[in-house]
């Protein structure tokens, strides 16, 4: 069989034919199974700071990839992405990743997920080897942090050669496993699947002075009853209280002593947890997911005489007490009652013990997180019977926080009667740009969405930086996609540019080399200045014929001693806004020169002008059938003196939208 069982020690080493390897393509894939929730699968590094790991955490796949950093640290390359759930539960599970230069595609369980490498390199350089099952002898001690790999793999192949075939043919190290097989044995753990009516009944000893009892969960919800157990004279009830592990005790020879203890949190995570709880009679001791640092211990001043008889999962009616945990939702394995591991798998043959509504062998919980379906970085949370998001932070709200919070412009919030200053705006909507801060200026008659740059006014440009030019990088504080949705949306954008000169030349002649250049949208060099046009190597002064020289176009041209300037405004919106100027005239004796970039300032919405009157009942807009999927977004404004009238009617093939207006105070929605 084409399988090798991983023990936790063994590693496959996998050596290249030469010490270092450039890798701009790779084809990665495997099939594992496992009941363990971390892990390394693959791990391969290079000296250079390069390195690719599949790791499990905490159930889930982690591909982390690092094409390369710089030294100065302004290029960083780790980029990590996570995929899966649950991915611990004993069945076999497929990977494949497939890159070439930065752009991979990494599919789990044929669920594909694409995404290009963070940083500037194509390569991937890896030095000696690349492991299998954990990280290599040869690593370095800071690659470690996860445990190597416990469980079985098959159809490991690495760009092209079959690794499976090659162990087989010794032709690969293997020397670190104690016990190299073919084979993937069956897991000892053997589960047990609880509903809301679900219980489990095992028998235990009675009449002894020492109770012990110890088990492993997993679930989503934050309260449910793990254990209970009537002693001679009381009872000892074992649960979860908001996420966390509580042990309530009543013993009533005590007058009724009860004893709380407590332990963990967040335990409804969906991960396997531990709890063990041993009880004498001096004291009790609780320890979660074996921290024997974190055990919580506490005296019990009563004797201890079991009962013999043991619930788990569900509500217990026990004379006049009852649990006082709702039922368990969720699964449990490796359950020990007096030290000894029940067989389950005779309770399953109806040998020892009782039980009803479970399911035995089997964990079928499910992650509702996964995928997540809530939007814009929303965090999902979870219970067993449904998912919630928490919008907050996001700039959403809603659901699954799909509906923004902010208006799409400026426009907008004049509409509503703001007036100027400072506003979150959206101007997608529910779509995938952020939301994002602009001041709003509605002082004089429009209005005008201004984005600010890092660059002051009249900064001083004396010295040259790279091959005799000074180079000033423009910095706004959106995204260049957050920039694009403001100019593309807009009627019309500008923005100020001036340039303070004393013998510090602009543009020079039309037909010239610029001496200074200007970079917008799309990454294009301009040599146009403020005043002018595309295409027309001149500035404000050059297009009205009053520069200080009438030989040239440019006030600054003139190569003058005195200060003189040439400054205008940017007005093609296509190539807005200035990222970049570079100023080529400042390295003579006596050059200088300062330097302004305005706000890029836009006004007019597209979105909110597209307006359409409809000034009769048989007034229309018709337009083919709308196809929303599973979902969609209507949005718009109306404004009437009608308190009756259809606003949108969209006939589909099996599905109809209805939205009119019937009263004064009334939109119905079908």
């Amino acid at each position: 069989a084409d399988v090798i069982s991983f023990d936790g020690l063994g590693v496959i080493s996998y050596r290249f034919r030469s010490k270092k390897i450039k890798i701009v393509k790779d084809l990665i894939s495997l099939k594992f199974r496992t009941t363990a929730g971390a892990g390394v699968l693959l791990h391969g590094e290079g000296q250079q700071g390069d390195y690719i790991s599949l790791e499990l955490r905490r159930a889930r796949l982690q591909l982390s990839l690092n094409l390369g950093s710089d030294q100065c640290g302004s290029i960083q390359g780790h980029t990590s992405v996570t995929s899966g759930s649950l991915l611990d539960d004993d069945h076999w599970h497929s990977v494949v990743i497939e890159r070439y230069r930065r752009n991979v595609n990494f599919t789990l369980d044929h669920h594909t997920q694409q995404f290009r490498t963070n940083g500037e390199f194509d390569h991937l350089d890896l030095d000696h080897e690349i492991s299998f099952g954990g990280h290599p002898v040869s690593a370095k001690p800071s690659s470690g942090g996860v445990d190597n790999f416990v469980g079985c793999m098959e159809g490991i192949t690495y760009n092209g050669d079959n690794i499976t075939n090659l162990v087989r043919r010794k032709k690969v190290d293997t020397s670190s496993f104690r016990n190299l097989t073919f084979s993937c044995a069956e897991a000892n753990s053997f589960s047990v699947f609880f509903n809301s009516t679900s219980f489990l009944r095992l028998p235990g000893q009675t009449d002894s002075d020492t109770l012990s009892v110890s088990l492993s969960f997993r679930t989503w919800n934050p309260n449910g009853l793990l254990m209970f157990t009537a002693l001679a004279d009381g009872w000892v009830e074992v649960g979860l209280t908001e996420g966390k592990v509580t042990v309530y005790m009543n013993v009533t020879q005590k007058k009724n002593m009860r004893i709380d203890i407590s332990s963990g949190s967040g335990l409804n995570d969906g991960q396997w947890h531990s709890v063990h709880l041993n009880a004498l009679e001096n004291y009790a001791m609780l320890t979660v997911d074996g921290d024997e640092a974190s055990t919580v211990r506490t005296a019990i001043p009563i004797q201890i005489q079991t009962g013999g008889t043991y619930h788990f999962g569900g509500n217990v009616l026990h004379g006049n007490t009852r649990s006082l945990q709702r039922s368990f939702q969720g699964c449990m394995q490796m359950i020990h009652i007096d030290d000894h591991l029940a067989d389950l798998r005779a309770v399953e043959q109806g040998l020892i013990g009782t039980f009803e509504n479970v399911s035995l062998d089997m964990c079928a919980i499910i992650d509702r997180c996964v995928p997540n379906y809530c939007e814009h970085d929303g965090r999902c949370s979870q219970t067993w019977d449904t998912f919630s998001c928490n919008c907050s932070g996001t700039g959403y709200t809603g659901a699954t926080c799909h509906t923004s919070m902010y208006q799409q412009s400026c426009e907008e919030y004049q509409h509503q009667g703001k007036s100027s200053g400072s506003f979150w705006i959206d101007p997608d909507g529910s779509g995938s740009i952020a939301p994002f801060r602009v001041h709003c200026d509605m002082t004089e008659g429009k209005v005008w969405t201004m984005l600010k740059n890092n660059l002051s006014p009249q900064t001083s440009v004396t010295s040259s930086e790279q091959e005799g030019k000074a180079v000033l990088q423009i910095t706004y504080n959106v995204t260049d996609e957050q920039l694009l949705s403001v100019s593309s949306s807009a009627e019309y954008c500008e923005q100020y540019v001036g340039y303070a000169c004393r013998m510090s030349r602009l543009l020079n002649t039309p037909d010239g080399a610029p001496y200074t250049w200007w970079v917008g949208r799309a990454n294009e060099r301009h040599s146009y200045w403020g005043g002018s046009g595309p295409g027309i190597q001149k500035c404000s002064c050059g297009i009205e014929h009053n520069c200080t020289d009438a030989k040239h176009y440019c006030n600054c041209d003139a190569d003058l001693r005195s200060w003189r300037e040439d400054s205008g405004l940017l007005v093609y919106k296509d190539h807005l806004p200035v990222s970049q100027v570079v100023v080529g005239d400042t390295s003579r004796a006596g050059s200088e020169a300062k330097l302004t970039v305005g706000p890029l300032k836009c006004q007019g919405d597209w979105s909110f002008w597209n307006a359409a009157s409809f000034s009769s009942p048989a007034s229309s807009l018709r337009f083919p059938s709308f196809r929303g999927e599973t979902s969609t977004d209507i949005s718009f404004y109306f404004k009437t003196s009608s308190t009756r009238g259809v606003f949108l009617e969209n006939l589909g093939t099996t599905s109809f939208l209805h939205i009119e207006l019937r009263g004064v105070c009334v939109c119905l929605f079908v």
